[in-house]
């Protein structure tokens, strides 16, 4: 049997590599009953570390993930699981030549196992990181996308890292698509690129921004309007925060719209009637 077909044999339990008794057997040209048997006569040889039992989770598992294990789901006996180590002593227990040498092949297998493990390990180990970062981010947003096809609310609060600057763009974005009547943003620091934000806001809704207003500004502000619906700016620099106001629904957010994902920053939801801002501008 070539060293490829032994490979696919060897699985994970219990974090060791292994290769349960059926395959072994197929693999030394004995029946399961007759590799029990010798193994029963040597019990001695064969510690938990060299030969365990799995569980009835452990054959459960087994049987969910691994076609060729499913003749195994209505057995009453769970099989038995050996490691390199019980392999290697197996050969001293059949008493056959070509035990010897298919359990050299097995051995070998497992060796080239433990090298690959060791060479993309690191590898796998890095996309399994960025795989559980994508998942958090998935959950994060489910959450956010949630709230507002729910109509009851909008999100409360939460927090991005930096780099994530597409998934806080979607956020603002996702924000500023829900507002049925107005916005109104109050940040010193915006540019061209809140102006392209605030392109996503539905049909009829208005678009208000009290910031520091520059002849750059200006100009863009002037582009953008003889485009897309108007929005109206407004001088003001005496606000050290930045709020977003959505249908009379107040944001605190910790950086500028333009700046968004390129450090930590939360959001809020501040339980307060809007006009107490408004009323100070």
């Amino acid at each position: 049997m070539k060293k490829s077909d032994i490979a696919e044999k060897i699985i994970i339990i219990r974090d060791k590599q292994v290769i349960v008794e059926r395959d072994l057997a197929e693999l030394y040209g004995v029946t399961v009953s007759r590799l029990n048997e010798q193994v029963r006569r040597n019990i001695e040889r064969f510690p938990d570390r060299f030969r365990f039992q799995l569980t009835n989770k452990e054959k459960n598992k087994l049987v969910a993930n691994c076609d060729q294990f499913k003749s195994l789901k209505h057995s009453y006996v769970n099989p038995h699981a050996y490691t390199e180590q019980g392999v290697a002593m197996l050969s001293s227990v059949l008493h056959s030549e070509e035990a010897v040498k298919v359990s050299i092949d097995i051995m070998d297998a497992f060796v080239e196992m433990r090298r690959f493990i060791a060479t993309f390990g690191g590898i796998m180990q890095r996309m399994e990181r960025i795989e559980h970062k994508q998942i958090e981010s998935d959950k994060k947003f489910e959450q956010v996308f949630r709230a507002l096809e729910e109509h009851t609310t909008l999100p409360k609060q939460g927090v991005f890292f930096d780099g994530e600057m597409f998934d806080a763009y979607i956020f603002a974005a996702q924000l500023i698509e829900a507002a049925k009547t107005n916005i109104i943003l109050i940040d010193n620091y915006v540019d061209e690129s809140v102006f392209l934000l605030m392109t996503k806001r539905g049909v009829g809704v208005s678009a208000t921004i009290y910031t520091k207003v520059t002849p750059v500004l200006t100009l863009d502000l002037q582009r953008h309007n003889s485009q897309y619906p108007a929005i109206t700016v407004y001088p003001f620099d005496r606000s050290h925060d930045r709020f977003l106001i959505v249908d009379d629904v107040v944001y605190h957010i910790g950086a500028s719209l333009k700046d968004l994902g390129k450090k930590w920053f939360a959001f809020s939801r501040m339980e307060m009637d809007a006009n107490m801002i408004l009323s100070a501008l």
